[in-house]
């Protein structure tokens, strides 16, 4: 089965923790394997999120550095 992009969540601006629960809340509504793109703010939520969602069992297969911002895509485990 191949994974596709099912949800495009934009954090930019919003602090921790909540920008991880908002994250954890859109991978509950996937199923297994399919993917979620996440747009971060540089700094404390891009080092955060990703660590926290790894650690919840999921895979970070893409992270995009823009400087002000990081886009990582998830795919749920």
């Amino acid at each position: 089965m191949e994974s596709k992009l099912k949800k495009s969540l934009d954090l930019r601006g919003v602090a921790c923790p909540m920008n991880f629960v908002k994250t954890k809340i859109a991978l509950a509504a996937l199923q297994k394997d399919e993917l979620l793109e996440v747009i971060l703010d540089e700094g404390e939520p891009a080092a955060n999120v990703p660590r926290s969602v790894e650690g919840e069992g999921h895979i970070i297969v893409e992270e995009q550095d823009s400087g002000s911002t990081v886009k990582i895509v998830i795919k749920k485990g």
